[in-house]
């Protein structure tokens, strides 16, 4: 009887009464805004925040009654930046041999608490999106759960969970240790012969990749191999590239050598990782199939930087220094040649919250600042394949936003000083009052 009389009261009320309160309206107002898809600056810059996405944009765009205005002042409004390249779960410290034994020490829970900070650095530099290449025992997967569902503070994040690769090569974790001092002699990753690869994509799907992620060559931060060598051969990349496919998932390959990176192009890979290594044949390929590069340039600085003040062991600071003096001329060729390129950084080879360094250096390279911006934004996005919801500002989007001070395309440094930070509609940074980012739930 009290639940019909519950039911009658709620039929009775007024129908104001049953129905949500309209989402809060937000207005960003600041000198300018950088429409990405034209790579050109409008003045002055508006975006109009509904609900979580944009409903409007530009100096003319409708304002609902009541919404509260945020003035940004002399800054530019950008869309939220994309990294295609990171490694949230890790970060080196300053004894790469105390890396070595924490990891082995500590709880899969400490190394998911120890991810947090890492995470909210990340999206307080201004990357509300990123694209994890690899973490382990799905540490990844559950920090990209934990923020969807806001019980941590962070970017948005599509991740690849375990890298694949081959027996004693890069994504081969344990390739350092003697034989049978570890209970899992091999990486979660690795396999050898193109049916097992299928395998291993089939199952990092089952638990939980949104792309795939492939070690091509040979690494510079890994023992036992070269950093330019090929470590798959055509039928094993064919292979685990048809099958990723197959699931609509795209694959990055992380490739420093110029024959394993044309062994991954022809396969139909979607990316090529870091390509210290490109030949004029590889960059000429990359080309006609539309491949993207992602130059991780900041990587080979900061791992440059460490081997010099002789933080790596010797035969990383070696294969560092080979790396990185050819990287420099590498990055140069695909910028000048025309291919296609998105922003990434390999943030966790160095310290979260640095990622914005990598728009000088493409920039010094010889990319214009447009370019360079655009490449962490409507590029980005569409290598992500989220260009629906994310890389511009424009009406039906997702709100994302961030905002620099001055004129990034007269300073592009200016993007290592985001002092506003929108994701979803969500301020987690404003730098204008003491206020402190949304906690978690």
């Amino acid at each position: 009887m009290r639940h019909v009389l519950l039911l009658a009261a709620l039929l009775a009320l007024p129908a104001s009464a049953a129905e949500p309160a309209p989402p809060r309206a937000l207005v960003l107002k600041a000198a300018r805004l950088f429409d990405a898809k034209s790579g050109k600056l409008v003045t002055p810059g508006q975006v109009v925040v509904v609900g979580g996405r944009i409903s409007a944009v530009g100096p003319t765009a409708p304002v609902p009654a009541g919404a509260e205005v945020l003035e940004l002042g002399d800054a530019t409004l950008l869309p939220g930046f994309l990294d295609a390249h990171t490694h949230l779960t890790t970060q080196p410290g300053e004894d790469w041999r105390q890396d070595v034994l924490d990891s082995f020490q500590r709880t899969i829970a400490e190394q998911t608490l120890d991810a947090l900070p890492f995470a909210r650095a990340t999206l307080m530099a201004g990357f509300t999106t990123v694209r994890n290449l690899g973490g382990p025992d799905f540490i990844d997967v559950g920090l990209r759960n934990g923020i969807r569902r806001g019980v941590a503070v962070g970017p948005r994040i599509l991740t690849a969970t375990a890298g694949l690769g081959t027996t004693g090569g890069h994504c081969d974790d344990g390739n350092s240790f003697r034989k049978g001092l570890l209970v899992e002699e091999a990486s979660r990753g690795v396999a050898d012969g193109p049916e097992a690869f299928r395998v291993k994509v089939r199952e990092n799907i089952k638990y939980g990749a949104d792309l795939i992620k492939v070690c091509a060559t040979g690494g510079v931060l890994s023992f036992n191999d070269d950093v330019g060598s090929p470590q798959l051969t055509q039928a094993e990349l064919d292979a685990l590239i048809d099958e990723a496919h197959a699931h609509k998932r795209k694959v990055a390959a992380h490739a420093h050598g110029a024959e394993g990176a044309k062994r991954a192009i022809r396969a139909g890979v979607d990316s090529i990782e870091h390509g210290s290594f490109l030949d004029d044949e590889a960059l000429a390929l990359m080309k006609k199939q539309g491949t993207w590069f992602v130059p991780t340039a900041l990587a080979l600085q900061t791992v440059l930087e460490r081997a010099d003040k002789g933080m790596l062991p010797p035969e990383v600071a070696r294969k560092a220094r080979e790396a990185g003096a050819a990287h420099r001329q590498a990055m140069r060729k695909a910028i000048a040649s025309g291919v296609r390129m998105a922003f990434g950084t390999d943030s966790g080879v160095y310290a979260h919250g640095r990622n914005a360094e990598e728009f000088a250096l493409l920039v010094g390279a010889g990319m214009k600042p447009a370019e360079a911006l655009r490449s962490a934004t409507v590029h980005g996005a569409e290598l992500l394949g989220v260009q629906d919801t994310l890389g511009t500002l424009e009406a039906g989007k997702l709100a994302d936003v961030v905002a620099v001070p001055g004129d990034p395309l007269q300073d592009i440094r200016r993007t290592q000083q985001v002092f506003f930070v929108m994701k979803e509609g969500v301020v987690y940074r404003d730098d204008r009052a003491p206020v402190s980012a949304p906690s978690a739930r």
